[in-house]
């Protein structure tokens, strides 16, 4: 048996079962050949709830939601940055469909943002816990691509960007 005898089929010539008392040839741990590596190679399912499950959009929710829900992200700040980030510009489109549920569709200032796993976390839950809605998600978007010109005039001049 060489060094890299695993990397060809020299195990079929030496059985488990022929080394190890009691083992029947037909039990799987009598047939080295029979490893289920499925579970290292194959994605992992997400949860359904992570999914937007968004119905078409309905005008009538939507203009009653959207004030509130832009409250709500009003009150989540990018770390770096002491300005909102709907101020910031990084909300693009809010969907609300018939059952109220909502999809928001916001970008980062940059792929490398270092809050890219809290930012849009900390959306969905505050969109999702106000009463009227049933359920939120987000999708983050990266066309067109964020710049200082998405910013309002008061993120601007909080950030002396004038």
């Amino acid at each position: 048996m060489g060094l890299f005898s695993f990397l060809t089929n020299d195990r079929a010539e030496k059985s488990p079962a022929a080394e190890a008392p009691g083992l029947d040839a037909g039990t799987p741990a009598a047939s080295a050949e029979v490893i289920d590596t499925s579970a290292l190679t194959a994605p992992v399912a997400s949860p359904a709830s992570d999914q937007p499950a968004i119905g078409p959009v309905d005008p009538v929710q939507t203009a009653a939601l959207q004030g509130p829900i832009i409250e709500a992200l009003k009150t989540v700040f990018d770390p770096e940055i002491p300005v909102d980030i709907y101020e910031l510009g990084l909300i693009y489109d809010i969907i609300v469909d018939a059952e109220r549920r909502v999809l928001v569709k916001m970008t980062l200032t940059s792929p490398a943002c270092p809050s890219a796993q809290q930012l849009p976390s900390e959306v969905r839950f505050k969109v999702k816990a106000l009463p009227d809605v049933t359920d939120a998600w987000v999708e983050i978007v990266w066309d067109p691509p964020w710049d200082k010109d998405r910013m309002s005039e008061a993120a601007k001049l909080q950030l002396g960007f004038f």
